[in-house]
């Protein structure tokens, strides 16, 4: 099985909304991974395969309202 290769994606969102990014993230299989790199500061970053960039970005922008610090 070939991989396909993953960008990363860096946000800085609101601390209390990292559990439902990566619940709506999860809802599309295989789109991204997500990992906290500070809860307190909102700091996550996203591996998402560069085939999925033009599903991933238009769902970030559609919920950054959300999201936002």
């Amino acid at each position: 099985m070939v991989q396909d290769e993953l960008d990363e994606y860096y946000f800085r969102i609101r601390s209390d909304r990292i559990s439902l990014f990566r619940f709506l993230l999860e809802g599309y299989d295989g789109l991204a991974t997500l990992s906290t790199l500070s809860a307190k500061q909102g700091l996550v970053k996203t591996l998402v395969p560069k085939s999925r960039v033009s599903e991933f970005l238009p769902l970030v922008a559609s919920i950054s309202v959300l999201l936002k610090k």
